[in-house]
Order: structure tokens, then C-alpha cells, then sequence
């Protein structure tokens, strides 16, 4: 007898909390699991900050996906997905064709510029691992040829943010620690550096406690950030950004290094599939469900999943995406079962921390304010929570955090 196939497309957060639950929960016999990805490790995306600002060697963000994946039980794939053709059951990758009775589609989200015009040519943006090693690389890069240049030119050591959510306070969180590092090893005065952040609301970590938020910004300022609050990004180009002050009037800031760090959409695979979305991300039902579509569940950056309490989507996180993958392996097992009726998803959010560098962060847990090193010491256990979820003790061992205090 044919064993049914599943296919999980990606290994990021949702796509191995999919794959490790399954092989869990299925034998051998019960099905053949596929998993693909076009790299051969899975990256902490939550932790691409520390990369990117050099505060953290960027192979400390990855781990090989061999760790965790039970090899007797997962095929694994290394293959870049190129197109889903959802009627003949099969995806598309540059290795070839690969068939499916059930799919989990996982595969992130991709960088929303929104139109502005220059961000894709002349801005980093902070999406995976080599992203990361070239923002760290460039910064560094500009503060060697400030150093060596004759004619010195200050706008190399500005860096401009464009995006006041988690990314943008994380990374700029980290840059404060990291620049004064830069400025001892090649000797340049810090009054030198700016640190730019301009954001089109009127406030950083919309959404976020005021109370903390009051907190995050007056850390960032101490350490030499400049916001620049309601104030939309017009343009990117060759010596920095052109920001808009008032109706009709703009200002340039120039800059050696541009961040753009403040959209995020599904992936456009979703929209080549002919899959329904907004902005690539897909309003699943209920069971992670894509409508119209009983064999394929959507987890993590591309899936849309409406908080009815205030009626505005839920954030695509890593703790969403993971518990989506929970959810998600139980009702493919229920559906190989025979059963119809399948598990409602609903987040069940513990919190939210949000790191403003090595031993500073804000964080509301469990319904408690936390600041400073509390909040902190919370982040790393989070991060080693996650650890854990997916590949147990002997990961958390190999990439944890252990630096509390």
C-alpha cells in the first residue's frame, strides 16, 4: 500500500517544529515526511541582530539541520523551492519535482520595502545569515577606510535605520554596544558616529506597554541613537536617505550604511502558486488550513491569522510560528487517521521580550514589566526555550545562552 506523503517547505521555526512533532508522533510506515530547504541548517532569525551588528559570530545563529531531524524518518532535501503547482500535487525546486498528499508551507517571509524607491539597491536588510555577515562586514569596512582615508568623510560612520519594531531596536540595541568596540579598535572618536532611526509611526515597538517603550527609547538615546518619529523614509540612494519633514519639505541624512528593517511580507511563492493572500501571507482557517485547500497548512511568516480581541493580525513571531508547527503536526496525524474534525489554533502568547543589547531589554511575561537585566536573563531563557522545543537538552548544550548576568 502507497504510504501518503507529507512535504514540509522550509526549516525555519514552523517548519521544524512541524517535522520534529511528526517524527515523533508517525512511524515508519505511517508516511514518507520531505523536508526541503535550500540550506543544509536552520538559523535563529531572532537572533540575526547580534550578527549584523558583530556582537555575536554569525555561525553561533545557526545549527546544521542533521542535528535534529530523525534521518530514518525524514527525507531531507537541499533544494531552492521555485513554484507549487497546487493541482498536480507537486513542488517545484531547482533540483526537481516532488510529489505530495499533504504540505506545509513554511518558508518566511520576505523583506516589504513598500515601494520606496533605492531601499532594494542601496539598503541591507537583516533576513538570514549572510545578510547578517555583510551588514557586519560593511560597517567595519567603513570605519577601516574612515581610519586609512586621507580626506575623511563623517558620513561613512552614520548608520541609518529605517524601522523602530523588534529588528530595528534589537539591532540598534546591539549597535550600541558594538560601536564604542569599533571606535577603541580603530581609534576614532565616538561623537564621530551616528546612529539614526526613522520610523513612519509616531512611536518605537508599536503595540508595545508605553511604560516600556519610555524605557527602550531613553536606553537607546543614552547611547546615542537619534529617532526620528513619524517621519516616513522618501528615498534611499548612493550617500544615504531622504526623509520627509513636513508635507512637501525633505531632509537628507547621509550615511555609509543603510538598514531597512521595517517590513516583512509572506513569500512570494504564495503569490506564483496562485494561493489566495494579502501580501503574500495567507488568511488560513482555523486548522492552518489554506482556503480552498484541504491538503496544505501555512505556518509561520506567510500565514495571517486575525486576533479577534482587537481585530488586527497576529505579529508573525518565532513563539507563534513554533506553536503553528505543534498544532499543525497533530492535525496532519488526525487527517492520516481518518479523523475530520481537526485542532483549532490559538496562540498562547507567555510574553513578549525585546533585547536592547548584551544585558539590557524590556520585557511583559507572563503579565510582569520586566526591565534592564531581568528582562534580559528572560530573552536568553527564551532563546534556549526555543532551543529546546526543537532539538532538546543536547542543543541548548551546543547553542545556548548562558551569559545571564
Amino acid at each position: 500500500m502507497r504510504k501518503p506523503k507529507i512535504v514540509v517547505l522550509g526549516a525555519g521555526y514552523g517548519g521544524l517544529m512541524t517535522v520534529t512533532r511528526l517524527q515523533k508522533q508517525l512511524s515508519v510506515n505511517d508516511a514518507d515526511i520531505t523536508l526541503i530547504n535550500k540550506n543544509d541548517y536552520h538559523y535563529e532569525t531572532t537572533w540575526l541582530h547580534e550578527a549584523s551588528a558583530g556582537t555575536l559570530h554569525h555561525d553561533r545563529v545557526r545549527y546544521s539541520i542533521s542535528d535534529v531531524i530523525n534521518r530514518s524518518k525524514v527525507d531531507f532535501l537541499q533544494a531552492t523551492v521555485e513554484d507549487i503547482k497546487t493541482d498536480a500535487k507537486k513542488v517545484i525546486t531547482d533540483q526537481g519535482e516532488v510529489e505530495y498528499d499533504y504540505l506545509v508551507f513554511a518558508l518566511g517571509g520576505e523583506s516589504e520595502t513598500f515601494g520606496i524607491q533605492g531601499l532594494k539597491e542601496y539598503a541591507f536588510t537583516i533576513s538570514n545569515v549572510n545578510s547578517a555577515r555583510q551588514i557586519r562586514e560593511h560597517i567595519e569596512y567603513q570605519f577601516a577606510t574612515y581610519k586609512n582615508e586621507e580626506e575623511k568623510k563623517d558620513e561613512r560612520l552614520s548608520i541609518v535605520v529605517g524601522g523602530a519594531g523588534f529588528t530595528g531596536i534589537e539591532f540598534l540595541g546591539e549597535l550600541g554596544n558594538r560601536i564604542p568596540e569599533l571606535c577603541h579598535e580603530y581609534d576614532i572618536d565616538r561623537q564621530k558616529v551616528r546612529l539614526v532611526c526613522v520610523e513612519a509611526s509616531p512611536m518605537i515597538l508599536p503595540g508595545f506597554d508605553p511604560e516600556l517603550v519610555k524605557y527602550a527609547r531613553a536606553k537607546l538615546e543614552q547611547r546615542g541613537v537619534e529617532f526620528h518619529l513619524g517621519t516616513p523614509i522618501k528615498e534611499a540612494n548612493e550617500t544615504g536617505v531622504l526623509i520627509a519633514k513636513g508635507e512637501d519639505e525633505v531632509e537628507e541624512i547621509k550615511a555609509g550604511t543603510i538598514v531597512w528593517a521595517a517590513g516583512v511580507r509572506g513569500s512570494s511563492i504564495i503569490e506564483k502558486a496562485g494561493i489566495e493572500n494579502m501580501r503574500a501571507r495567507v488568511k488560513v482557517e482555523k486548522d492552518l488550513r489554506a482556503p480552498g485547500h484541504n491538503n496544505i497548512f501555512v505556518v509561520g511568516d506567510s500565514s495571517l491569522m486575525i486576533n479577534e480581541e482587537i481585530n488586527r493580525p497576529y505579529p508573525p513571531t518565532a513563539q507563534i510560528a513554533m506553536q503553528q508547527g505543534e498544532t499543525c503536526a497533530s492535525n496532519i496525524v488526525a487527517l492520516l487517521h481518518g479523523k475530520e474534525e481537526l485542532e483549532e489554533f490559538t496562540p498562547d502568547l507567555k510574553g513578549t521580550v525585546c533585547s536592547l543589547g548584551e544585558d539590557d531589554a524590556i520585557g511583559l511575561v507572563f503579565g510582569k514589566k520586566l526591565t534592564g537585566s531581568q528582562a534580559s536573563f528572560m530573552k536568553k531563557m527564551v532563546d534556549n526555550r526555543a532551543l529546546y522545543m526543537v532539538g532538546g537538552p543536547s542543543l541548548v548544550f551546543k547553542k545556548g545562552k548562558f551569559k545571564f548576568f
